[in-house]
């Protein structure tokens, strides 16, 4: 009770900045995921209206970028192509997902200004909105690769079930990106133009057209090779592709990505305990 007797909320005695409401924003978000996976679907579904093939243009539009690059490469660093086209399609497959999230997460707010405004909504709506579509890229675009451990059969053993927990882990962080990215962005209206000029710069020194053996030719090579790991998005798609192609399972790259998910998500959430009351505003 105040002074006046009249009864005060939980929320006001938390105030606009407090872990409760981060946490309870969060929780509301997945609570709400028919609405979020219905948006998701609809997006599919209104970016390819009146097509004929409809959403199998994002598998043979893959699949197409895929088998170019990988004929392109495999000539120019004399690779077989049997070898190559799988690690090209597998790690553009992976790149769309995480390009995917880092582009749209810097918008993922201000694209829906309209809706934070005007529906009473949990802000991490529009973030697992967002996961969920790419979500949905990633796995229509899984046929390309299903159409290549045919054409160019690899053993595949126990480990491919790792896959799993690795895209898992590749949407958990692809929450935090958006949350974070998201944030800046409709706070400082130069993040989204920044983060496109650097994640295209990101996509050349990530090995998804290359491969890291491709330095090892000579000794001041393969110094320089040991650099790919500072690359964080390395790690990410190592631990989704090797599975994927059969290639051995390096431990050190899940112990990274585990790193990574828990400080991003760490720093992900200050932001938004200190700053979601703002959103509404700075869109």
């Amino acid at each position: 009770m105040s002074e006046t007797g009249d009864t005060v909320s939980p929320s006001q005695v938390s105030g606009p900045r407090s872990w409760r409401r981060a946490f309870a924003d969060i929780a509301q978000g997945w609570r709400q995921r028919s609405l979020w996976g219905y948006l998701g679907w609809q997006d599919i579904k209104q970016r390819y209206r009146r097509s004929v093939l409809g959403p199998l243009w994002i598998s043979i539009s893959m699949g197409v970028i895929a088998l170019g690059l990988g004929i392109l490469y495999s000539a120019l660093f004399h690779v077989p192509l049997a070898q190559f086209l799988p690690h090209v399609a597998v790690g553009l497959l992976i790149w769309n997902f995480v390009s995917g999230c880092i582009l749209e997460g810097s918008e993922v707010f201000i694209a829906n200004e309209g809706l934070i405004k005007f529906l009473p909504a949990p802000l991490t709506l529009h973030v697992y909105r967002l996961v969920w579509r790419q979500t949905l890229f990633f796995l229509h675009n899984l046929v390309v690769w299903a159409v290549l451990m045919i054409v160019f059969p690899r053993p595949l053993g126990w480990e491919i079930l790792l896959a799993v927990p690795a895209f898992a882990l590749l949407m958990i962080n692809g929450g935090w990106v958006a949350i974070l990215s998201g944030i800046l962005a409709t706070r400082f209206r130069d993040i989204p133009p920044i983060i496109a000029s650097v994640t295209q710069l990101v996509f050349y020194l990530t090995p998804i057209v290359w491969q890291v053996d491709m330095l090892s030719n000579n000794e001041a090579a393969q110094e320089r090779a040991h650099l790919v790991e500072l690359n964080p998005v390395f790690h990410f798609v190592e631990i989704v592709r090797q599975p994927l192609i059969g290639d051995p399972i390096v431990g050190r790259y899940w112990i990274v990505v585990g790193a990574i998910t828990v400080v991003g998500w760490a720093v992900a959430l200050v932001c938004l305990r200190n700053y979601r009351s703002r959103v509404a505003y700075w869109v």
